[in-house]
């Protein structure tokens, strides 16, 4: 088989794909997971007199779980970058079952804790192989009281793999070998990977991005019938879970996934939706400058209409980052040489790549790899320093034991939107830049707050009202465009022009069809605001502040994310003043852009 076209280096994982050391290392693996299970059944719940066996359990099962985070991530590295590879899929496929017997694992976890009473747990997580472990064995118990009888759960799980997850992967296929036809200004045609719509969205001639966008759509309109089916299937079986395990609410499992309450869930969202005017002033300000009354969703990553608006080199970016991290925060700064060095950033465009861009890790060998499609645009710049802020997270978190890096989502974009900001600001901060360039800065720093203040909610508003509506039936394919129209509409208000919205978004967004986590949407907006309040005491405590920063980087797999941001900033991040804060606080760059467009002549 020829080796994947591939920037990043995949060697320190395994010497090659289905190599020896690949083949015994999933043997191994498989064996170490049939045994543990037998074990564990054997087991009975978890009383003060069997403490030692399940201590011996918990921590064998950590270790299985590192190595299956080990080969999930290599292949997945592998999958991302050639989507068209048959024995990636098959062995995505094959690994799907290797996670579904781990599954079977937890389900004797969930067994053992479910009705354990507090002398029992107590002195289980009182054993010395289980330092650092508390919140990951409470937990344990609050998700087994949340789930189904081991029979059933084991069903679930074996059912799972050719199931939900099957339809997760249909969809990934779908999507990362879809092309669409590209009409380009100048009267030519061309077949482009559906990876490229994205950056082509962001280019500074507005006819290569509605070019881009209704080409795009044609082939999703084609997948149309295929994407919602996919929707609806991994809709329903997590309803019919739901209601197995007795949860009441389809949320329930999001917020509990996300490690926060649904009050904190209430006030941020609140808060977002009182203060959407300030991410709506900033698309009235850009819609003026590219000379239009309104925005289309093709604008919405359209770079101003300025000279520095033009493409960055890839080393280009590499510098930009690496400056503006070096003048802000050195550590990460030295880090980022590391990343580069090791080649550990697999972004050069290519036919067959999967749309998107992700950070993922391996606790065995304590590395990173960093996937996206860099075009040249801005944005893509900030991208790589996003996903550079989640290999920082994992880096930093690097000597703790694996229950204690098991972090929420929530918290995990906090440390790559502080990058972000880190990126953003260091640049502004740069004497030799011009207003141009200011001006250009200032629009990416608004434009992410665009994304998390409206996209997001757009995501989070449509995807529950499908899920409520999913409950009784299924959602037709006119009706999934439907509704996404009427939500885009609704949060972006008199910014979006007549027909400018993107009725399909709800096909082209990789998110809704990740089956292993639902509503993979407002964490993001979380961990930006909460981002926000973190880079503002950065900048107002200067350097000092950057241990406490990592010290919260460490804890965010040791509690519930608004007791762990509490410690570390003092605030209550179930109230809706918190979060109003952080959103007014994007009135400083919106009132900057607004006095610098008019002498550049913009508006």
């Amino acid at each position: 088989m020829n080796a994947p076209l591939m920037n990043w280096d995949l060697a320190p994982y395994f010497p090659s794909f289905n190599g020896q050391e690949y083949r015994d290392f999933n043997q191994a693996l498989r064996a170490d997971v049939a045994t543990a299970t037998a074990d564990a059944q054997k087991l009975a719940p978890l009383s003060e007199a069997n403490v030692d066996p399940w201590a011996a359990l918990l921590t064998n099962y950590e270790d299985l779980s590192k190595r299956l985070s080990h080969v999930w991530s290599y292949v997945h590295a592998l999958a991302s970058c050639d989507a068209k590879n048959e024995a990636f899929r098959k062995e995505s496929s094959r690994l799907s079952v290797l996670g579904a017997d781990m599954q079977k694992l937890a389900v004797e976890l969930f067994r053992g804790v479910r009705d354990a009473d507090d002398a029992a747990m107590a002195a289980l997580i009182a054993k010395p192989s289980l330092e650092n472990a508390r919140f990951y064995i409470e937990r344990l118990r609050d998700e087994a009281r949340l789930s189904m009888d081991a029979k059933r759960e084991a069903l679930a799980a074996d059912l799972a793999t050719d199931g939900i997850h099957a339809w997760g992967r249909l969809y990934d296929t779908v999507s990362g070998t879809l092309n669409f036809e590209m009409q380009w200004p100048d009267g030519r045609s061309e077949r482009v990977p559906m990876s490229r719509r994205r950056s082509l969205t962001s280019n500074a001639d507005p006819k290569v991005r509605k070019a881009a966008f209704d080409g795009g759509n044609v082939a999703w309109q084609g997948v149309a019938d295929v994407a919602a089916s996919a929707l609806n299937a991994i809709a329903g079986t997590r309803h019919t879970l739901y209601a197995q395990r007795g949860i009441e609410h389809f949320l329930d499992v999001a917020v509990f996934d996300a490690a926060i309450s649904h009050k904190t869930l209430d006030a941020m969202f609140a808060a977002v939706e009182d203060n959407a005017e300030v991410a709506r002033r900033f698309l009235r300000l850009k819609a003026r400058a590219l000379g239009q009354k309104q925005i289309g969703w093709w604008d919405l990553e359209a770079p101003l209409p300025l000279k520095s608006s033009q493409e960055v080199s890839w080393e280009g970016a590499q510098e930009m980052v690496r400056s503006a991290f070096s003048r802000a925060y050195p550590d990460l700064s030295q880090f980022f040489d590391r990343v580069i060095e090791r080649k550990w950033v697999e972004h050069e465009p290519r036919d067959g790549k999967q749309p998107g861009a992700y950070c993922t890790s391996s606790p065995l060998i304590n590395e990173s790899r960093v996937f996206m499609t860099f075009q040249g645009a801005l944005s893509d710049v900030s991208t790589l320093a996003h996903e550079v802020g989640h290999a920082f997270h994992n880096w930093v978190m690097r000597d703790l034991r694996g229950m204690a890096r098991n972090y929420p989502m929530t918290l995990a974009e906090s440390a790559s939107t502080f990058a972000e900001m880190v990126l953003s600001d260091g640049l502004l901060e740069n004497p030799e830049i011009s207003e141009e360039q200011q001006a250009v800065l200032l629009s990416e720093q608004l434009g992410d707050a665009t994304a998390f203040l409206l996209d997001i909610p757009v995501r989070f508003q449509f995807e529950r009202e499908f899920y409520e509506r999913r409950k009784k039936e299924e959602v037709a394919t006119s009706e999934l465009s439907e509704l996404m129209t009427k939500t885009q509409r609704r949060i972006f208000g008199d910014t979006l022009a007549e027909g400018g919205e993107d009725p399909l978004f709800w096909a082209s967004k990789l998110h809704f069809y990740i089956s292993g986590v639902s509503f993979y949407n407002f964490p993001y907006t979380f961990g930006y605001l909460l981002s926000r309040g973190l880079y503002a005491q950065f900048k107002s405590e200067g350097p000092k502040f950057l241990p406490r920063y990592e010290q919260l980087l460490k804890l965010t797999g040791s509690g519930l994310a608004h007791g762990v941001a509490k410690e570390a900033l003092g605030r209550d991040l179930e109230s809706h003043e918190f979060w109003q804060e952080g959103i007014r606080s994007l009135e400083e760059p919106l009132a900057k852009l607004e006095k610098l467009l008019p002498k550049l002549g913009l508006v």
